[in-house]
């Protein structure tokens, strides 16, 4: 019941989890001994979410989606040519009024890859190119993988990023070898995650919420907190929602010049438009050392928020167009969590 009343309201459950742990973390916060558990569990937990992300990925659909090079294009473009200009260009003319760390995390938005799971269950909700959906949003991940950090010792180093050959090393050791280790034994354990979606759902979110506590401890106990104006605030939502909108538009606009399909302009507008906090939360953990990790995390949840609003909407009005012939759902692999 409180499910479904959420959801008439465009509020995701998710998102209320994710409020009562900053609460726990601003009550509660780890320290000492505490905190190097946390620390400890987070990089289990980190490790444990991408060899699920594995284990879960077809390669059969990667693959037929990659055969859709110019929609694929497209949104690679969006996701990390188009977002990292606009991050640039605002947060440049809002240097003077944004916290660094703040600033820093609205760029860090802007580097990360898209979405898995919302961006096809919007793109199914819109009867969109599922199949194109799911490969666009997997792949964005991959390659997220290298291309974040990259964008981040190209665009954020000078901003105290902290990037470094350790921090490559950490994502290969954190993410990238758990991911191969699952695509390898996907073949073993496929068929189980499948029958047990809840628990692997659980574990995703969990391992997320671990973060998220683990971050905002850290910054209540450094005492980051009392750097935080409701200016500062309001001005991420600001521009949070600026980039979002002109993200939205530009693909929708760039999809109907290039000549795509209703249904490869919906999966191009989901995909191409959305962050992935699954991802984003555990990379600045490896990526942002030593920094204020809890306002360089809070753009993109406050960004997460806002594209579920945004996109929820804007697939309820892709789905009131005359039916069309729909994909084969026999197309569609399990989508990954993000």
């Amino acid at each position: 019941m409180l499910r479904r009343t959420l959801a008439r309201f465009g509020i995701d459950p998710y998102l209320l989890a994710l409020i009562g742990t900053v609460i726990v973390a601003a009550i509660l916060p780890a320290r000492g001994v505490g905190a190097t558990i946390a620390g400890d569990a987070v990089s289990v937990a980190v490790a444990l979410l991408f060899f699920l992300y594995g284990a879960r990925l077809s390669p059969k659909a990667v693959w037929e989606g990659l055969l859709h090079w110019r929609l694929q294009s497209l949104v690679f473009a969006s996701t990390y040519v188009l977002f990292p200009l606009l991050g640039l260009a605002l947060t440049k003319a809002c240097g003077p009024w944004l916290a660094p760390e703040l600033a820093l995390g609205v760029m860090f938005v802007c580097v990360l890859p898209s979405t898995v799971q919302s961006s096809i269950a919007f793109t199914s909700i819109a009867r969109g190119n599922v199949p194109a959906a799911l490969c666009s949003a997997s792949v964005s991940n991959l390659f997220g993988m290298v291309v974040t950090p990259l964008l981040v010792m190209l665009l954020l180093d000078g901003k105290g990023a902290g990037f470094s050959t350790k921090a490559v090393e950490d994502i290969a050791i954190q993410l990238l070898l758990p991911f191969v280790a699952g695509q390898l034994l996907r073949p073993l354990i496929g068929a189980f995650l499948l029958r047990h979606k809840a628990v692997m759902s659980l574990v995703d979110r969990g391992s997320i919420l671990l973060v998220v506590y683990a971050a905002f401890s850290e910054g209540m106990v450094a005492g980051i907190w009392s750097q935080v104006t409701a200016r500062d605030l309001g001005l991420v939502i600001l521009l949070d929602v600026v980039l979002l909108t002109s993200v939205l538009v530009a693909t929708m606009v760039l999809s109907r010049r290039l000549g795509f399909s209703k249904e490869d302009e919906i999966a191009i507008v989901f995909c191409g438009s959305k962050k992935s906090m699954a991802s984003g939360i555990p990379m600045a953990n490896i990526l942002f050392p030593g920094q204020a990790l809890g306002l360089i995390v809070l753009p993109l949840m406050l960004f997460h928020q806002a594209q579920l609003f945004a996109c929820a909407t804007l697939a309820q009005r892709y789905a009131r167009r005359p039916q069309a012939a729909l994909l084969p759902a026999e197309a569609v692999a399990e989508p990954a969590k993000a």
